[in-house]
């Protein structure tokens, strides 16, 4: 957990800094933070979306110019051509349900996080999932 914790630091992101790490075998496989698309301008310099139009934290995820942390480990993994499944997920933060749905189909096994999230859809989606959740503090 202290590598995603420094992973997160890395995040541009003006609310919320989280960081993801995919592990098996115990060998990191790709990690994430959250913040914009390569090569667009980060919140840090443009003001955060989210922020200026009063959503409230784990709703209407689609109104962001970021990507979180979970959704780069996926991207990063296949962008290097390296599979995650049955890896371990490693993140400061709950997962979403837009990145649940991808955790789910990318074959994660286990998820460790720290801090819980708001967003009762991903709770009820990983109850049907196989995937087994571990808070850590």
């Amino acid at each position: 957990m202290s590598i995603t914790a420094l992973v997160a630091r890395r995040s541009t992101c003006l609310r919320r800094q989280v960081g993801a790490v995919a592990v098996r075998d115990r060998r990191i496989l790709a990690t994430g933070y959250n913040g914009v698309p390569v090569g667009l301008p980060h919140c840090l310099d443009t003001g955060c979306l989210r922020a200026d139009s009063n959503i409230p934290s784990g709703e209407r995820h689609e109104l962001c110019r970021g990507l979180h942390a979970e959704q780069n480990v996926i991207i990063q993994a296949a962008y290097h051509g390296i599979s995650i499944r049955d890896a371990t997920l490693y993140s400061t933060t709950f997962p979403c349900s837009i990145c649940a749905k991808m955790l789910i189909n990318a074959g994660i096994k286990i998820i460790y996080y720290q801090q819980g999230y708001a967003d009762k859809l991903s709770q009820e989606m990983f109850g049907l999932s196989e995937i087994e959740l571990i808070r850590v503090d």
